[in-house]
């Protein structure tokens, strides 16, 4: 299954691959990695929506927010869900993000048990 975390910061696909490598090695999962809402969607484009089971966006980066590309994620099929990951705990941000239909907000630092879990609950 396909997983792809949208994130500005670079050190996190290190720490992606390093708590996923178990399940790399053994081919359970294939990590894509953006740096941008604009990259994510490239991504998309080229790999085909159907091949990805979930998207795992950070909300704040520069230029496309987190929130913005869900909003683009969702407005063209096929449904494709999407989780929301941040470092700060926002009330107008979980609002938005849960009438744009996040399928979930994960804190930062990653509790990678639990997101382990949730992606097994989405790729069912």
């Amino acid at each position: 299954m396909k997983v792809l975390v949208v994130d500005d910061e670079k050190d996190v696909e290190m720490l992606f691959r390093m708590q996923f490598r178990r399940e790399i090695a053994s081919g359970e999962i294939n990590l894509l990695f953006a740096f941008s809402g604009e990259e994510a969607l490239t991504i998309l484009h080229d790999h085909g929506k159907t091949d990805v089971v979930l998207v795992l966006s950070d909300i704040n980066m520069p230029g496309m927010t987190g929130l913005e590309l869900m909003e683009r994620i969702k407005a063209e099929p096929p449904p494709l869900p999407v989780c929301m990951m941040t470092a700060y705990d926002n009330e107008e941000y979980r609002e938005r993000a849960s009438a744009l239909g996040c399928a979930g907000y994960v804190s930062k630092p990653v509790d990678f048990t639990a997101l382990k879990t949730r992606i097994c609950e989405l790729a069912g």
